[in-house]
């Protein structure tokens, strides 16, 4: 399979081609409309796909662009999905539905931000926001260092950042600062302060397709993190012993774990997958979120302080706007035929070892 061409350049072209791809597949559509509208006038939407009996005990859910700009890479695999004949017909023949949710975060995906309107990370967004919410104190502590007033930083600024790694290592300033928080709503991995028009229509759309099954599988398409090209089978479930050994049956004994520390992810709160629990409490769940490694981790958090920063200084001028913007995709897309045809071949096997999974 020619993974490329289901890639594509802009939100407004993913799009299009998911609903192509949708229609070739005798698929209907269900767009649930975004309030905003894209960079380039375009409606935004999260669209939403079922292929298989609405009545189906086995569902498989794949998504895209939870993080916005990370859809470039979840909407091609999606559309080579769709067009796999032969992975429709395992499929089906194993009783298995298949839910395409295309665009979890539509605004991000067409802005390049990963954050969502409100400057919210949908993956730290699944609170009981009428609770107290975690508190992240390394984070408070190198929050202004981390996005500071001028950019590029200064010297002091980013050795306030060094002093940290020296003092306790690079995995405490990346849990410090990817865990997720609540209390700096312009800086990095909010969570927010309630939930996103994002959080609220996955939510929807897992009543609506979720409640009658009996068994769940959820394939979550992440960028950014790990080597170039591969893809990192990250167990995207409760701290379930049961749900783990299910994970790793079905996908591999190479499935890492947050809980563990086995994952190249820190432990992170406030996750999607809590939806499903939540919405869908009939159902047996395993999950996994299959992230594709970019760019080294240092350089990727750069662009995410770059793209924060500039977010906050619209008075920016063009060329430094174009040349962070463009820095930050490329943080979580490699437009490259190589890592495209790499990131289409895991996709294709993760999703049929689910179906296998599900069917057994």
């Amino acid at each position: 399979m020619q993974a490329d061409r289901f890639f594509a350049q802009s939100y407004a072209e993913a799009r299009a081609k998911f609903g192509a791809a949708c229609q070739a597949a005798g698929l209907a559509v269900q767009s649930h409309e975004h309030p905003l509208k894209g960079r380039d006038g375009e409606t935004l939407a999260m669209d939403v796909a079922l292929a298989g009996a609405p009545d189906a005990q086995r569902l498989l859910l794949v998504s895209s662009a939870c993080h916005g700009v990370e859809g470039y890479c979840g909407s091609g695999v999606q559309g080579a999905l769709l067009a796999d004949a032969g992975f429709a017909a395992a499929a089906q023949a194993a009783g298995v539905a298949v839910l395409y949710i295309h665009a979890l975060n539509p605004y991000g995906f067409s802005w390049w931000r990963r954050v969502t309107n409100e400057n919210v990370d949908l993956n730290r967004n699944w609170h009981d926001f009428s609770r107290p919410l975690p508190a992240n104190p390394a984070y408070d502590a190198i929050a202004e260092a981390l996005v500071p007033a001028q950019w590029p930083p200064s010297a002091q600024n980013e050795q306030r950042l060094a002093a940290l790694v020296a003092e306790r290592g690079p995995k405490a300033l990346q849990a410090a600062i990817t865990g997720g928080q609540y209390a700096h709503p312009q800086g990095l991995f909010f969570g927010g302060q309630a939930p996103t028009w994002s959080q609220q229509t996955l939510r929807q759309a897992l009543r609506e397709h979720g409640r009658r099954a009996r068994q769940i599988a959820w394939i979550d398409l992440h960028t950014g993190l790990g080597p170039s090209g591969h893809g990192e089978l990250i167990f995207a479930c409760r701290d379930d012993a049961a749900a783990l050994a299910r994970a790793r049956a079905w996908w591999g004994a190479d499935v890492t774990s947050i809980y563990d520390g086995s994952s190249s992810s820190a432990l992170l709160t406030g996750l999607m997958w809590n939806g499903v629990y939540e919405e869908c409490p009939q159902a047996e769940y395993t999950g996994i979120a299959l992230e594709y490694g970019t760019e080294p981790m240092e350089e990727v958090i750069a662009c995410l302080r770059a793209e924060q920063w500039l977010e906050l200084h619209p008075e920016a001028d063009a060329a430094t706007r174009s040349a962070i913007k463009k820095r930050f995709r490329d943080a979580f897309y490699t437009d490259t035929p190589a890592w495209k045809q790499a990131i289409v071949e895991q996709g294709l096997g993760a999703a049929r070892r689910a179906v296998a999974g599900l069917a057994a």
